[in-house]
């Protein structure tokens, strides 16, 4: 059958500025930033927002000015992008080693070389999958073909800058007015009331006491989380909330009724909401993990299909094409002889990386060769995901756990059983979600770049340019984070991260609360059953603190709202869409103006004891007491910003044609 050949936005023949030191410094600029805003939406929400929406817009309006030409664009929203996916796989991981025990804080050496051997792995491990995916298969690519179109809009002048950084500027300030830590419970000492399994409750001896902030005191009033909620979409924030409802308001209460010695045993200074929380985490969260695990497994089990294919694809592809043979410009990749020995060069770097995990030399030469074996395979897994349902769907915590689980198995087999083989194994599972999460992203990269008419090799050149500054920076935002907040905390829970804490612990170390995780596993499994939908984030939002299920929720039914209006107005698919793309964006200007304030804030805070004071946390409120109250007024305003301003934006101009003459 006879088919129209495929021309990008920029002909082949056409030759322009695009790998230039303005857009690869702005790349990396923005890699930096907007990896730093996933970190601490990433822990305290356990989900992760694409950044090659904002990151188009922002390089749309910053090198408009200086005469930048719409290939530098894309190279400056590659290389942004990839700090977006580089810090997902960071979060998912790096925190378990704290959560475990292996490490008693955030080690920057060690964090830092898991970040960049598994990133750049994975931009290698695409370069050898991207003709076969991005150009045969004849896939979707959802996202990177409605950020394409972002990009072509753009060239007729409707960046949408204005709305992004002016919802960055809303969220920071909020963040700065809220009382980011809500009303705390503060423990003065614990008293061992029972134990089931491996887990205890401790009864507390405390006292509720006022966190900080200026006039707000509700963590839940969030635009970031709600901006959450709108990007994922009414069904997936329900079904989160649904957890949140099944573990809060069901499990916990049931928990307090089956054991009423707990609530006699409290005295006059003890709080309900306390023992509570103390309930929640030492009982429904390991049964969250339970529900986690069998959910991770049942996900990739319905993606069988896929998952082969992207494997039967990624093998049948090795050798089958040489890299920069090609005259046109647009298939042109690295030499892939040269990529392969750039893969065994990293591979040495990550044997000496696990050794030092390790301290076996056998075990770190095992874990080295599952490592590239399995990443490899992964990122062929990820890059063939992202292709049919887009990157922020992306199961790789699911990919990540069962790198986990045959490490584990391999180092229990060679009798590497203390912290060193949980480290090891944590080492394993946090490059293999590196890589696959830069593989998704660089995949849907390079789509958006097979549109415009980018060059391949110009664009890999940036990914790892953007990978290797990225990782040795973010690990600072990842270590103010915790000191400031601390990892496992109710502010940053990372939900994925005591996952595989949990199962590195479970299975090299035996510590596992194994009743309340089977529970979870059978919970799971009745969830199956019943076909209820998508049950790894039924168990996400039993994990997660109930104020940021809520706040996501509240996003959720805003973007009902939105749809709910389109369709009363009649809105065409181009004006659903131009509306739906700036709700799009002032959602990812919520999500990176509060939390790289919080970042900022976090950084000022440990910086010295006096910050918090002089920041205005302690004795500054303008003459009021922090009102939860007040906090209401961020519901309208976002619903304001969210719904009315993308329908008076969809009425709007068009998009322009589809090509570069």
């Amino acid at each position: 059958m006879d088919s129209k050949p495929f021309e990008p936005f920029v002909p082949a023949s056409k030759s322009m500025p695009e790998l230039t030191g303005k857009a690869l410094g702005l790349g990396v600029l923005m890699a930096v930033v907007l990896g730093a805003a996933n970190a601490y939406v990433g822990m305290r929400a356990g989900l992760t927002v694409a950044a090659t929406f904002p990151a188009a817009v922002v390089a749309m309006a910053a090198l408009r000015g200086f005469g930048g030409t719409i290939l530098e664009e894309n190279i400056a929203r590659t290389t942004a992008s990839v700090g977006e996916a580089l810090v997902a796989g960071a979060i998912f991981t790096i925190p378990a080693f704290i959560i475990s025990g292996a490490w008693d804080e955030l080690r920057y050496l060690q964090s830092t070389a898991i970040m960049l051997t598994g990133g750049v792995l994975g931009v290698l491990f695409v370069i050898v999958l991207r003709r076969t995916l991005v150009v045969e298969a004849e896939l979707p690519f959802p996202e990177a073909v409605a950020a394409s179109e972002i990009v072509k809009a753009g060239q007729g002048g409707q960046t949408g800058a204005s709305f992004l950084f002016g919802a960055m500027g809303v969220a920071a300030l909020w963040e700065i007015l809220k009382n980011s830590n809500g009303v705390q419970y503060v423990q003065d000492s614990t008293q061992r009331f029972f134990e089931f399994g491996r887990s205890q409750i401790d009864m507390l001896q405390g006292r509720l006491e006022y966190g900080g902030g200026l006039l707000v005191a509700s963590s839940a009033a969030s635009p970031m989380l709600m901006g959450v909620g709108f990007i994922v979409g009414t069904k997936i924030s329900a079904v989160l909330f649904a957890g949140a409802v099944m573990g809060w308001l069901l499990l916990v209460p049931l928990a307090l009724f089956l054991n009423p010695g707990l609530v006699a045993a409290m005295g006059p200074d003890d709080n309900m909401l306390g023992l509570a929380t103390e309930v929640w985490s030492k009982q429904i969260r390991p049964l969250a993990v339970g529900t986690m695990i069998v959910a991770a497994f049942y996900t990739l089990f319905n993606l069988r299909k896929s998952l082969v294919a992207g494997i039967s694809k990624a093998l049948g592809n090795i050798g089958a094409v040489g890299g920069g043979v090609s005259s046109d410009r647009t298939e042109i990749d690295l030499n892939l002889k040269k990529v392969f020995l750039a893969i065994a060069a990293m591979a040495v770097v990550t044997f000496f990386l696990y050794f030092h995990f390790s301290q076996s030399f056998k075990g770190a030469l095992v874990l080295t060769l599952v490592m590239v074996i399995i990443g490899f395979l992964f990122a062929a897994v990820a890059g063939y995901l992202v292709a049919l349902i887009g990157s922020s769907n992306n199961p790789i915590s699911g990919l990540t756990l069962s790198a986990l689980l045959i490490a584990a198995v391999l180092m229990v087999l060679l009798g590497v059983t203390d912290v060193h083989g949980v480290a090891a194994v944590l080492g394993v599972a946090g490059v293999v979600c590196c890589a696959a999460g830069i593989a998704g992203d660089m995949m849907q990269d390079l789509k958006v770049g097979h549109i415009l008419g980018g060059t391949p090799y110009k664009m890999q050149i940036g990914e790892i340019v953007g990978v290797i500054f990225a990782a040795f920076v973010l690990t600072f935002p990842l270590i103010a984070l915790h000191r400031a907040y601390t990892i496992g905390s109710a502010e940053l829970p990372a939900p994925q991260a005591g996952l595989m804490a949990l199962m590195a612990n479970g299975i090299v170390a035996g510590e596992m609360a194994w009743p309340l995780v089977i529970v979870g596993m059978f919970f799971a499994l009745g969830l199956i059953l019943i076909k209820a939908p998508a049950p790894m984030l039924v168990a996400v939002g039993m994990y997660l603190p109930f104020q940021s299920t809520s706040a996501i929720f509240v996003g959720g039914l805003i973007k009902w709202l939105f749809d709910v209006m389109m369709d009363k107005k009649g809105a065409t698919s181009d004006e659903r869409s131009r509306a739906e793309n700036t709700g799009v964006l002032i959602s990812s200007g919520f999500i990176a103006g509060e939390s790289l304030m919080a970042v900022l804030l976090a950084l000022l805070v440990i910086g010295g004891d006096f910050m918090p004071s002089l920041l205005g946390f302690q004795a500054l409120s303008f003459g009021f007491e922090p009102s939860f109250l007040l906090s209401l007024i961020a519901y309208p305003l976002v619903i304001y910003m969210l719904v009315w301003v993308p329908m008076k934006r969809m009425k709007e101009g068009g998009l322009p044609s589809t090509k570069i003459d």
